[in-house]
């Protein structure tokens, strides 16, 4: 770790990931999340927090539909640890999410139960974590694999593979969209440099690979507006933070195919 920082890499305890389930339900839960994190982070020395939650670890309670306002204790309790964490370690704290688009952009069409119920609960549900702490966070970088179709704010469905769904995923950050189509009801942009893509090193990593040449597709159309395909962005965005991907070690497998394209294009 110290090695790490001492080459300027940030260093953080992800928490999550596939099968690790985290459900603050209480706010005797919720404290214990605090102080087991802060003691991790101080014993190691680490730069911040990655919340990494995805399965069943967030959903939205039925009648919960104002994602500015939530009332479920999941949320509620998450939202106030990371707070407290951020006022503890202040500005210099790291804090990212890696949320699967399901619980993000998937938002746009569904929130929640819904209005008349039967949606899945979890619909949308990091949307209330992202807003709350949008102030204090360093970077999203939303996993843009192992999704289905998400429909875009051109109102098509998008899928894996190409260029086009990291276009249409991303732009949905930078420009906002109402939740659950209610014009009344907006999830606001984020900055441009709190927005990564994220996507599988290789084939093995994940579905929902793209290649290189789709990778610089991507790139050039959100930072300079070129190369968009079909999609058309809402901006351009030159302060795009970067790509994210799932991982270090698929690429490695791969012989750094992911590393030398991203390192080609940001020089």
């Amino acid at each position: 770790i110290k090695a790490k920082q001492a080459a300027g890499k940030k260093v953080l305890i992800s928490i999550g990931g596939q099968n690790g389930q985290v459900q603050l339900t209480t706010t005797a839960a919720r404290d214990a999340f605090v102080s087991s994190v802060e003691k991790i982070i101080d014993t190691y020395g680490l730069d911040g927090l990655d919340i990494d939650f995805e399965g069943h670890s967030l959903s939205l309670d039925t009648n919960d539909t104002d994602f500015k306002n939530p009332t479920t204790p999941v949320i509620v309790n998450l939202i106030s640890a990371l707070k407290t964490l951020k006022a503890k370690y202040g500005a210099k704290f790291v804090l990212t999410m890696a949320p699967e688009t399901f619980f993000v952009q998937n938002g746009y069409q569904y929130y929640g139960t819904g209005k008349w119920g039967g949606q899945d609960p979890r619909c949308g549900a990091y949307l209330p974590v992202i807003y709350a702490l949008r102030d204090d966070l360093t970077l999203l970088h939303v996993q843009d694999y192992n999704s289905g179709p998400i429909m875009g704010l051109d109102n098509q469905y998008h899928s894996m593979g190409g260029a086009d769904f990291h276009i249409a995923m991303t732009d949905m950050l930078l420009t906002g969209f109402p939740v659950a189509g209610d014009p009344n009801n907006v999830f606001p942009p984020l900055r441009p440099d709190q927005v990564a893509i994220g996507m599988p090193a290789s084939t093995n990593a994940g579905n929902g690979y793209v290649a290189p040449s789709e990778v610089t597709k991507t790139l050039d159309c959100l930072t300079k507006k070129t190369s968009c395909g079909s999609y058309t962005t809402h901006g351009t965005w030159p302060d795009l933070r970067g790509l994210m991907t799932w991982s270090i070690n698929w690429d490695r497998y791969s012989n750094w195919e992911f590393q030398k394209t991203f390192d080609g294009y940001f020089g």
